[in-house]
């Protein structure tokens, strides 16, 4: 995990505010949409896989978006985005749990949380098919823990690394679905040689025995694997599928900020159809 001073200070006041922010009342229970299972549906209908991400602002965003998340969420999909996330932190997104519940009821694609999640509590602010766990804001233990306690409530977690580093304690915590973030959260720079360069080893990682030198797998056959950020592009929705995402979490790029009456439903096909472009 790292520490505050190796992060951007907008992050490290994400973190902050996220300390502080409460848990839900009771433990919530979910019949989650499976993720992989739309994303099997998408690339048979001949769709890329897009989670389309409903974010009216960020600290990296050219401006803000008032339009109704329900409203957005539902341009998105029918543009054809395989699922969606909806940014519950408030303090620096804009974000709500009562937008996701919304969305969530609108729809029938898998919503995915993306907030800050830093303890079990939590994860039961809000029912969602599935959440993000950041590893690079966890101890160890601390992530496997909050994996096994979401499966527990039904959600799928959505595992969030960085480096390879990242990426053998995200397998060993048990992470099926993971998504390779091509941003760098000390420096708030992108680049999308990071999934180039992590994405290989996702479904090859080895752990070596240092008793007697011998090494096993520690990836999963199934693992579902995304690319996360800097996508803006059908160029570059087609350099990382060649990288190996099998799906993309794309969210400027979709909302487009500086230009706050840009056609959502269109911002999303021409990235789910970027590969029927290709020249």
């Amino acid at each position: 995990m790292e520490t505050d001073t190796d992060l951007a200070p907008a992050v490290e006041s994400i973190l902050e505010a996220a300390r502080e922010r409460p848990g839900g009342d009771e433990v919530v229970d979910v019949d989650a949409r499976s993720l992989p299972d739309a994303v099997a549906r998408a690339e048979a209908d001949g769709r890329v896989p897009v989670i389309a991400e409903v974010k009216p602002t960020s600290p990296t965003a050219d401006g803000t978006r008032d339009d109704d998340p329900v409203e957005l969420a539902e341009a998105m999909v029918a543009g054809g985005a395989t699922a969606i996330s909806v940014l519950t932190e408030p303090s620096h997104f804009g974000g709500s749990a009562e937008s996701l519940t919304r969305i969530r009821e609108a729809v029938d694609v898998p919503v995915l949380r993306k907030d800050f999640l830093l303890r079990e509590a939590q994860l039961d602010a809000v029912a969602a098919d599935l959440l993000l766990l950041i590893v690079r804001f966890l101890e160890p233990e601390t992530l496997e823990d909050l994996v096994a306690a979401a499966r527990e409530r039904g959600f799928q977690p959505l595992v969030e690394v960085h480096d390879r580093a990242e990426l053998e304690t995200a397998l060993e915590a048990g992470a099926e679905i993971i998504g390779v973030n091509n941003r760098d959260l000390a420096r708030l720079e992108v680049d999308l040689e990071t999934f180039e360069s992590v994405a290989p080893h996702a479904r090859r990682v080895t752990r070596h025995d240092g008793a007697n030198g011998d090494t096993a797998s520690t990836a999963p056959d199934d693992v579902t694997l995304i690319a996360e950020s800097g996508v803006s592009s059908p160029a570059d929705v087609r350099r990382m599928r060649a990288a190996g995402a099998d799906a993309l979490l794309v969210g400027s790029a979709i909302m487009d900020h500086g230009a706050g009456d840009s056609d959502v439903t269109e911002n999303t096909r021409r990235l789910v159809e970027a590969e029927d472009d290709e020249t």
